[in-house]
């Protein structure tokens, strides 16, 4: 019952909630109307309902029945307005996030939920990927990336590098704290995805010094310095490798399994697809005399004799006939950071790309911050939460999930967040007067 309370909304909210409040308020005594906590949260619950204004939020949260609403569900004592939110959130430090993302996968972990993830040796998939969340010609911050074309406007942007938890046979992902690609000092010294991929997978070892981790990641990161990162760290890795980026190791690949070095599998599915399996262990990453020995597969899909799928990959796993099929399956996972993750929150309601607020220091990535926390939250009700499970079963769609929701909150009063999935699960019958 007691892991079952950390789970709730109720539990998790107050894991934020527990962060939100130790936040070290600089700014001077007497001139403080709105406290930290009461802008991060009313901010989280703007991204857990997923509204777009930030301006209009604003206005409905002054009615009473919503700000009633957002106290008891929220804990928010002052509503702030959308002016004085941004200015509250825009220094503050990113890293005051990072304890929370580890307490929901701790809630994970000691409920367990967690070991559904689980995928081979014990370790869990962790694709890494990045994406541009803010573009403009016009706005833009000390820590903005930015291109410079030949001809035409300069182009500021932001991005991050994520990292999320996935399975191949689970909808829910579970996002680990984003790391920013970003300028750090204002220089023209732009940063990059590889770079920031090994600030977080030290940041990840260091919030999860015992979690059995396996890396994939996209043909940027199969490079000796990020697998020496990775093993640095204690991880495993599926990294995809492409002929054109790793000639080297294709010719050794060639060469073995022309001498009969290699292995392979092949199987015929109930369409009549027939799925080649080849592999290769102990072939060298690259041409260097320091290049790491690495094991090569690769996987097709071929009908009527027909490639219509092909890609391949290196691990640091021994491969055998026993694991190829699982190697591949957690290979082509990577791309659930993609599909159930970057293009979730692009595209089904969650605005990720919608300016908020830019700010001079941190607050684009603030409100990133806050609608990825709101993100996962859904994620673990959705694959823990009965009530709220059900409550989604009954709309065709997440968008008239969450109109329904925000219709509620804004019109009624409730006791808590699971008084309201209970009066929209089962509404109580009005007589006609």
């Amino acid at each position: 019952m007691h892991t079952k309370k950390h789970l709730s909304f109720a539990g998790l909210r107050k894991t934020a909630a527990k962060h939100f409040q130790q936040v070290d308020d600089q700014r001077q005594a007497g001139k403080v109307d709105f406290a930290i906590h009461d802008c991060l949260m009313s901010g989280f619950a703007m991204m857990l309902f997923q509204d777009r204004s930030l301006l209009s939020f604003q206005r409905r949260m002054e009615q009473r029945a919503e700000l009633s609403n957002l106290k008891s569900v929220f804990g928010v004592q002052s509503v702030p307005k959308d002016t004085q939110m941004r200015d509250v959130l825009d220094p503050l430090s990113l890293d005051l996030f990072d304890p929370i993302f580890v307490g929901f996968l701790s809630a994970l972990q000691r409920g367990k939920h967690l070991s559904h993830y689980q995928f081979l040796e014990g370790k869990y998939l962790m694709p890494i990927d990045g994406s541009e969340y803010f573009s403009s010609e016009a706005i833009h911050c000390p820590s903005c990336l930015h291109k410079k074309p030949k001809k035409g406007k300069t182009r500021y942007h932001h991005q991050i590098l994520q990292a999320v938890i996935v399975h191949p046979d689970k909808k829910q992902v579970l996002p680990l704290s984003p790391e920013p690609i970003r300028n750090t000092d204002g220089s023209d010294k732009q940063d990059c995805e590889t770079n920031a991929a090994k600030r977080k997978i030290a940041a990840i070892r260091k919030s999860h010094p015992k979690l059995g981790i396996i890396i994939t990641g996209d043909g940027l990161f199969s490079n000796q310095p990020f697998v020496d990162a990775v093993k640095d760290q204690r991880m495993s890795f599926i990294l995809v490798a492409k002929p054109d980026d790793h000639k080297v190791l294709f010719q050794w690949v060639d060469e073995l399994m022309g001498l009969g070095a290699g292995d392979h599998l092949t199987h015929t599915d109930k369409k009549g697809r027939v799925h080649r399996y080849q592999w290769v262990n102990q072939v060298p990453l690259n041409g260097t005399k320091d290049a790491d020995d690495v094991n090569f597969f690769k996987y097709q899909i071929i009908k009527d004799g027909k490639v219509n799928f092909q890609n391949s990959w290196v691990t640091d796993i021994t491969i055998d006939q026993d694991n190829i099929k699982d190697l591949v399956k957690g290979g082509r996972a990577r791309w659930k950071i993609e599909n159930e993750t970057f293009n979730t929150l692009k595209n089904q309601g969650y605005h990720i790309e919608h300016n908020y607020g830019h700010g001079k220091q941190n607050l684009s990535m603030v409100f990133f911050i806050l609608n990825l926390l709101a993100f996962y939250v859904h994620q673990i009700l959705e694959s823990t939460d009965l009530l709220y499970q059900k409550c989604r079963s009954k709309f065709s769609s997440r968008e008239e999930y969450w109109n329904h929701l925000r219709t509620l909150f804004n019109l009624f009063r409730f006791r808590d967040w699971e008084h309201m999935l209970s009066f929209l699960y089962d509404p109580p019958e009005w007589d006609p007067p």
